[in-house]
């Protein structure tokens, strides 16, 4: 037996989860953790905000699937941290985040309730925001709570975790053999659909004339992920993706649509949700036609029906449910021709809306020609992820996305800034694919300052900005309801955000031509650098009417 620190209790109950790579920033309150990553091999990154560390152990699930470990300082550390981890809450993400705290003994260091440094109720704060938010009670116990952290994290709808870690349970020793932790694999359930409800499911889509199928975030996370094939090989629907489930298939499958949903689903007889809210993102279930049938699947039941009556409704993981009706609809396929190709001209029609301006010639940039240009450098080997508001918006809809955990977005909860993060874990957890990383101007003002980070550490990432010098999202919509005149606190300067990039060590590039674009982008991409290319756009009646509320 031998005496070892709680910071080494930490990585080596981390080791023991499967996690290479610790997210931080540094702080007084942690750094016995550190030391313990350094002799369990554990890659420690640092970034310059603590929000951004947060960022990305969320990018870090979203890509390897895994709970992404992150590990702040107390006070300001956790504080800093509340807006990416309320992010990850909403987007139903898995990751783990671990603060530090002042003494819980009396002495030097302070004690419980003293005043400490930086001392404050985390648990609380979290609370809300969390699956579980719960502080570590003495060190011998450290390994058996950070066990219980990550069953909690992927158990169920997947979320995020918060460990309180006081410094004293940190710097503490004790025996490993003394150590509480359960050996084995841990079991996560996964549960099934109820069997009359998948039956009559089944009923339904048999006697539907327009179905649709709608794939959300919550496939990622699915124990069964050859259940979309299946139910796909015996229903040949009209399928669109969204959020985590984008580049699940590529995107010249058959049957695989992206741009017509809002249209299809108005001519629409049943709508199959699977793994999705029907949020704002559904119009709150508003652009499912009146007399249309709706199958709901989820993982949490009280979400099933939410805004909207469904007709059948099925709490469970969704890959296991579409191999459940798959199974119950028999040999053979269910196809629907005729409305196959009605959707493929509705597909064809929005395409056109956006084809003309993905080829302008116009001045300044038209946001859709730059979209289709860094499109020529998306594949298989790509991740991208979108971090704005309209310049991003629009660009989602010209950029394809090959592979499950190849995009990332801020998702439902809107968290612009998320994209640094994003990207660094991105790169990290696949450093043989290319990440982008597409900004919009406003969006390169929150974390920015990653791109130090990034070369520091030789994380290669390319960022791509739409500078339209707008909050454009924010912009049109306050014009159409005050006017032009009374437009306030949504214009920004064409700043050369490249140069900065130059400053902090990187790649710079500046581009105001479509001359200048294509050469732009392919030097970047080829930088062994971290990169930045920002690019003048214009403005598009592509988004009009959209809302940003």
């Amino acid at each position: 037996m031998s005496y070892i620190t709680g910071g080494q209790v930490v990585a080596k109950a981390l080791k023991e989860q499967g996690v290479t790579h610790l997210f931080t920033l540094c702080g007084g309150h942690i750094q016995s953790i550190y030391d313990g990553c350094l002799d369990r091999e554990i890659r420690v990154v640092d970034v310059r905000h603590e929000q951004s560390a947060a960022h990305a152990a969320d990018g870090w699930a979203r890509v390897t699937g895994q709970p992404g470990v992150a590990a702040v300082t107390a006070g300001p550390g956790v504080t800093d941290t509340v807006t990416a981890v309320a992010n990850a809450m909403r987007a139903q993400v898995p990751l783990v985040l671990l603060g530090g705290q002042g003494s819980t003994i009396y002495g030097p260091m302070g004690g419980q309730d003293r005043g400490a440094l930086q001392e404050m109720n985390h648990v609380e704060l979290m609370r809300s925001i969390t699956k579980w938010s719960v502080t570590v009670p003495e060190t011998r116990r450290i390994a058996e709570y950070i066990q219980s952290a990550f069953r909690v994290a992927v158990s169920g709808v997947p979320g995020p975790v918060f460990l309180e870690l006081p410094i004293n349970i940190l710097m503490d020793s004790v025996d490993d053999g003394d150590l509480v932790t359960f050996t084995g694999s841990p079991t996560v359930p996964a549960t099934m659909g109820d069997v009359r409800s998948v039956e009559k499911a089944a009923t339904l889509l048999r006697q539907a004339h327009k179905p649709v199928l709608i794939v959300g975030s919550q496939y990622r996370w699915s124990r069964h992920l050859e259940g979309l094939v299946e139910l796909l090989t015996s229903a040949a629907l009209p399928t669109y993706f969204n959020g985590m489930a984008r580049g699940v298939m590529q995107p010249d499958t058959p049957g695989v649509f992206r741009r017509s949903r809002s249209k299809a689903l108005q001519e629409s007889d049943l709508v199959l949700i699977f793994g999705t809210p029907m949020d704002f993102r559904l119009g709150y279930g508003e652009k499912i036609p009146t007399g249309a049938e709706v199958i709901q699947v989820d993982l949490d039941a009280g979400e099933i029906g939410r805004n909207r009556m469904v007709d059948v409704g099925i709490a469970g993981d969704m890959g296991l449910v579409m191999g459940q009706l798959a199974k119950v609809l028999g040999p053979g396929r269910l196809t629907w021709p005729q409305w196959m190709e009605t959707v493929q001209s509705l597909e064809d029609s929005m395409a056109a809306v956006t084809n003309d301006q993905a080829q302008s010639n116009e001045l300044p940039v038209n946001p859709l020609r730059l979209a289709a240009e860094i499109n020529r450098f998306v594949d298989s080997n790509t991740i991208v992820i979108g971090d704005g508001g309209d310049f991003v918006a629009s660009a989602s809809y010209m950029l394809d996305v090959h592979g499950m955990g190849n995009w990332m977005d801020p998702g439902p909860l809107g968290t612009l800034g998320v994209g640094t993060g994003y990207a660094m874990a991105a790169k990290l957890a696949r450093p043989d694919h290319n990440v982008i990383l597409v900004m919009g101007d406003g969006t390169f003002g929150f974390n920015g300052m990653e791109f130090e980070a990034m070369v520091r550490q030789g994380i290669k990432v390319t960022g791509i900005i739409g500078n339209d010098a707008r909050w454009t999202q924010i912009y049109r919509f306050q014009k159409q309801m005050y006017g032009e005149h009374r437009t306030v606190a949504t214009k920004l300067a064409h700043t050369r955000y490249d140069k900065m990039v130059e400053a902090l060590g990187g790649h710079g590039e500046y581009v105001e031509t479509i001359e200048e674009l294509a050469p732009a982008l392919e030097r970047a991409m080829r930088s062994p650098v971290a990169s930045l290319v920002n690019v003048k756009i214009g403005s598009t009646d592509f988004r009009d009417g959209s809302i940003s509320v």
